[in-house]
């Protein structure tokens, strides 16, 4: 499998972000909650939002990555049967997934540097606190933080959804190339074709 995508298919670099980044941003979803919950006398009281926020941001390394990599990767062709409000409507949930994923790590720094404290990425390096003095930033910047996850986790499931619909009810090939296997039945679109369709592409990236 090439590195770059194709007009056909998803390279494997494109395949290991997702499939990085997904599990990722739910099990961060998932840890955040967890905390909640915790005791102070709990050890993972301290040491859970240290793995919290070192894994935040290592996916906010992996993101910048892939929106780097999609400006210089064609991406994949829209399959033949993919109706045309589908492919608007997914493009427009991707969208909102990226922007979604930048404003909650953006609301996580400005909640773990808002004491002046610069936050440190499992003894590897450390991400400086260079935006503090807001008044009351932890506490507005939690806020978002939690709505915006929630949120997050909403589109995720509709995404995930459109994706086993894809896969179950309409059997084409759109989950199947993102794993990386060829996608069947539907076949892309003709070249002369997908011109047309490149301002409306959503798939599974």
């Amino acid at each position: 499998m090439a590195a770059r995508n194709s007009d056909t298919q998803y390279g494997w670099v494109s395949i290991t972000l997702h499939w990085l980044m997904a599990p990722a941003a739910i099990g961060l979803f998932a840890l955040g909650w967890w905390m909640r919950q915790l005791s102070y006398y709990n050890p993972w009281y301290r040491q859970g939002p240290e793995l919290h926020k070192s894994i935040g941001i290592l996916l906010a390394c992996a993101l910048l990555f892939r929106l780097f990599w999609k400006l210089f990767n064609p991406t994949p062709a829209p399959l033949a049967n993919t109706a045309p409000w589908q492919t608007l409507a997914a493009r427009l949930i991707h969208g909102a997934l990226y922007l979604l994923l930048f404003a909650i790590v953006l609301s996580g720094y400005l909640i773990s540097t808002a004491d002046g404290r610069a936050i440190e990425v499992f003894a590897w390096f450390s991400v400086p606190a260079t935006i503090q003095g807001i008044p009351n930033q932890e506490d507005i910047a939690g806020q978002i933080h939690k709505i915006l996850a929630w949120t997050l986790m909403a589109l995720v499931s509709l995404h995930a959804l459109a994706a086993l619909k894809h896969h179950f009810i309409d059997r084409d090939g759109t989950l199947r190339r993102m794993l990386g296997l060829a996608p069947q039945p539907g076949k892309p679109l003709p070249q002369t074709q997908v011109s047309l369709t490149n301002n409306t592409e959503g798939d599974l990236q």
